[in-house]
């Protein structure tokens, strides 16, 4: 039997074809499972990242109540048309607090990754409330009625709560005060407007929807979006790949 004839042997016993397919797989598990084992994580620390404030949890929570995800993906592959137009690719650590993650399957609209700052509040009120006065040939419903929604402060302590029974490292002083930072995030003249940045750096603390008030559905969904991707200085990851 010639060299290139052997693989009859495959061809012709389904049972030497099945011990062979188990432990080709056998063995590509072993090479990419092992090193796993000598890992404390999979995910690089990247300086910036931290917990949601409670703001920005709520409008998370609409943002995936409304199923915005299903339209709009958070996560920019490392492929240049794609760096090119949404910006730095996505980050494990980015996602290291979401439960679940908003990576998304598919783009009816643009990645919102990296959305953050992009655009001013008034453009997000104005696109959320009818997005065809933005973009004509947009097919994204209307979410005006998250104008008139209130959110409910008495039960935003427990969202942290269960976000910290996953691993979000929220303290009991976040916790003890998610009510009052949800009020104070929409108002930068509050007295605690000063220790909500201390303890949520780079948060953006502003009243988002311009109406007065408590926070509206509408105000968190909007200081979310606006936190998207500003909270890592990717100058230093683009400057460490020049040198490189």
């Amino acid at each position: 039997m010639s060299f290139w004839n052997r693989h009859k042997i495959f061809e012709t016993n389904s049972i030497v074809l099945i011990v062979g397919i188990l432990l080709v797989i056998a063995v590509g598990g072993l090479v990419e499972i092992t090193p796993l084992f000598y890992l404390k994580s999979t995910i690089e620390k990247v300086d910036g990242v931290r917990p949601y404030t409670p703001l920005e949890l709520a409008g998370r929570n609409v943002y995936i109540r409304e199923g915005c995800y299903l339209c709009h993906s958070q996560m920019i592959r490392p492929l240049r048309d794609e760096i090119e137009r949404y910006g730095h690719y996505s980050l494990a650590a980015e996602s290291m607090y979401d439960h679940p993650f908003q990576w998304g399957s598919k783009r009816t609209g643009p990645d919102l990754a990296r959305v953050g700052g992009k655009y001013s509040d008034d453009w997000h009120v104005s696109h959320l409330k009818n997005p065809r006065s933005i973009v004509p040939q947009s097919v994204m419903p209307s979410y005006a009625f998250l104008a008139s929604n209130k959110v409910d402060p008495s039960s935003i302590a427990d969202h942290l709560r269960t976000n910290r029974a996953l691993g979000v490292p929220y303290t009991d002083e976040d916790v003890a005060k998610a009510a009052e930072d949800l009020k104070t995030q929409i108002d930068p003249d509050s007295a605690g407007a000063a220790d909500l940045l201390k303890r949520y750096p780079k948060a953006v603390v502003r009243n988002f929807d311009g109406q007065g008030g408590d926070p509206t559905e509408l105000d968190a969904l909007v200081a979310y979006l606006q936190m998207l991707g500003t909270l890592v200085d990717f100058k230093l990851y683009n400057e460490k790949a020049n040198l490189r």
